[in-house]
């Protein structure tokens, strides 16, 4: 089981806090609900070596109250990535993933939990992955789905951010993302009925093949 990161930010992604409203929440591991207790920053570190950046876009819409824990929902790749001791990842390949939590809480809140597996590449290939989702936006072009590069509006992941905690990253949704959590990242909502991420919603994630070990 992958560990629990400890919370580290870098010194550009602390300007971009201070100067959008958007990252002002909770980048204090003390005041952020945890995606998966009991980790040590040496693990998440470690973890974090084996990654690369990449960017997607998911191909469906992810709606708590249609999908259940188990279902599969996919996101294409929005540009090519060398994994770390791993193939390269063409642009548009496609990341499976699975609904890991759909639930209410006492009080009304919901949270979502998204997990991803699989790699599938265009010529039948099956790479296992892990990916740590460090960035969520809406879809750049409206809600439509298709990848324009020019509109794209969220930053890849730096190499260096361990975790991160939103408030209202998507409409009424907060997101909580790790390195080295078990899901790849967990959302929630106080609105039930506003669980819900669009088709063409941007990821930023952290990406490696599964079982890979760390280095160039």
């Amino acid at each position: 089981m992958r560990s629990k990161p400890i919370f580290v930010v870098s010194i550009t992604f602390a300007t971009c806090a201070l100067l959008s409203p958007r990252f002002a929440f909770a980048r204090n591991p003390e005041n952020s609900p945890s995606t998966d207790p009991g980790v040590s920053s040496v693990a998440a570190q470690r973890e974090a070596a084996r990654m690369v950046p990449a960017q997607a876009i998911l191909e469906n819409e992810i709606d708590a109250r249609k999908m259940q824990p188990g279902q599969q929902f996919r996101a294409t790749m929005s540009e090519a990535v060398r994994l770390k001791n791993g193939p390269e990842l063409p642009r548009d390949t496609v990341l499976v993933g699975t609904i890991a939590t759909d639930q209410m809480h006492a009080g009304g809140t919901s949270t979502l939990a998204l997990r991803f597996s699989k790699a599938e590449l265009r010529d039948g290939k099956v790479v296992p992955i892990e990916a740590d989702i460090m960035g969520v936006a809406p879809p750049p072009d409206g809600g439509t789905w298709g990848y324009d590069e020019g509109a794209a509006s969220l930053e890849p992941w730096n190499g260096e951010t361990l975790r991160i905690d939103e408030r209202g990253t998507l409409s009424g949704i907060d997101f909580h993302g790790s390195i080295a959590s078990t899901n790849s990242g967990v959302f929630v909502s106080t609105k039930k009925d506003n669980m819900k991420l669009q088709r063409g919603s941007q990821l930023s994630l952290a990406i490696a093949a599964r079982g890979a070990s760390g280095g160039a």
